[in-house]
């Protein structure tokens, strides 16, 4: 029985990975505002914000948001969380420095 001839091909040779190519300002246009950044922005202001102001611009549940008020705000990053009840609704602000109520 002959043997039947097959035709090998060469392999293509694989390209180098490229590792480490972007450069620093590249990723630096594309960056998020993280949900903690939205959150302290909506407290910083005057009127401060709802829990559910803050869930639905997070998309977080009520729970994890005062979680995340007690948690992150007050103990870990020492920030000065007050609430107070305005028309039977409660809203949550960040004090500024040096104000005390």
């Amino acid at each position: 029985m002959p043997k039947t001839s097959i035709k090998r091909t060469a392999r293509q040779p694989k390209a180098p990975k490229r590792v480490g190519t972007r450069s620093r300002t590249a990723t630096a246009k594309h960056r998020t505002i993280t949900k903690s950044a939205k959150i302290i922005g909506l407290l910083s202001g005057r009127t401060g914000a709802t829990i559910e102001e803050l869930a639905s611009e997070t998309g977080w549940q009520q729970h994890s948001v005062r979680g995340f008020l007690s948690g992150t705000l007050k103990k870990k990053q020492g920030l000065d969380v007050t609430s107070e009840r305005v028309d039977g609704v409660r809203r949550y602000r960040i004090a500024e420095r040096g104000t005390q109520q």
